[in-house]
């Protein structure tokens, strides 16, 4: 596992970044699919977005990459970028930004599951435990299969779509921290972002998203929206892959409770998205269970090295 040297001041930025962008892109994402069709619009900006790093890192000298990294780029492109980030988009069509950002808070959950099943993985401790049944009990109420009390605020296939685009962005995570990658961090996510963007223009025409679109049918806010994701988020995004190797697992795992909440904020405000007492309840629930299992010390069940250890949302 490479490590990275970075400043405090570095570090506190790219919070500030993952925190910040990262918890408005449900909102510009929902404003994106309204016009463009979700596999189409990610992978045309993830594209872009790949280009722009690749030609960054290009320009500031980086080695051209060696045919053994191609594949694990792919690898993480594929679990990040097309389940996580194409999941996301298509499920943005029927269910709204913030809970879409709720959902997608389940995150360490499945990275401490991966973590376990994986090669070498370690048991998660009991208060981790605890917090994984919560974090389910939770997810359980918000999509609520069973319309218990007649409520339901959530469509029960997008939420099951996002369930999948979550288990997927921890998949991808996880190997990321350990994939062999260039030395170029910046050319690295180019290459995940390059094929991530191509294995998701080729969904959208195997699912015929391209039969009818018309440009002129593409609203203004769909246009702002596209070009905030594919500038500053697909910046964010990069941000988030340095940290995960500038800064420790745990740490990065604190956004997947400061989003959630931030995004909810932003779509009741913003896109006057329903915000109900059941959904407030919900909300409580998962955000509790993913601050308890990110903040849990796990205990080792096997002797292993310091890099080895998982944690919460990444292996530490």
């Amino acid at each position: 596992m490479t490590e990275i040297k970075a400043t405090k001041t570095q570090i506190i930025l790219g919070y500030v970044t993952i925190y910040l962008v990262w918890s408005s892109t449900y909102l510009a994402i929902r404003y994106v699919v309204e016009t463009i069709p979700p596999f189409m619009s990610a992978g045309v900006r993830f594209l872009l977005g790949g280009v722009m790093f690749y030609a960054w890192a290009k320009f500031r000298g980086a080695e051209s990459p060696q045919k053994k990294h191609w594949l694990p780029a792919a690898l993480i492109g594929m679990g990040l970028i097309v389940g996580g980030n194409g999941g996301v988009s298509w499920a943005e069509q029927i269910v709204p930004s913030g809970l879409t950002a709720l959902l997608v808070a389940m995150v360490p959950l499945w990275i401490v599951l991966a973590d376990w099943i994986r090669p070498g993985g370690s048991k998660p401790s009991g208060v981790t435990s605890i917090g994984l049944a919560i974090g389910f009990a939770g997810m359980l109420l918000l999509i609520n299969p069973f319309e218990i009390s007649a409520t339901r605020v959530i469509d029960p296939i997008g939420g099951l779509v996002l369930v999948f685009a979550t288990m997927s962005w921890a998949t991808g995570s996880i190997y990321s921290r350990h994939a062999s990658a260039p030395k170029s961090q910046i050319l690295g996510v180019g290459m995940q972002m390059l094929v991530g963007g191509a294995v998701l223009l080729v969904l959208s025409g195997v699912s015929g998203e391209f039969n009818g679109f018309s440009v002129s049918n593409v609203s203004l806010e769909s246009i702002i929206g596209f070009v905030f994701l594919t500038t500053i988020g697909s910046f964010a995004f990069g941000v988030y892959i340095w940290l995960l190797k500038a800064s420790t697992p745990a740490k990065v795992a604190t956004y997947a409770y400061v989003n959630p909440v931030l995004a909810l904020v932003l779509g009741t405000v913003v896109a006057s998205e329903p915000f109900t007492l059941w959904t407030f309840g919900c909300s409580l629930v998962i955000v509790t269970a993913v601050i308890i299992i990110v903040s849990s010390k796990k205990t080792p069940q096997k002797v292993q090295r310091p890099d080895e250890a998982c944690v919460s949302l990444e292996c530490d």
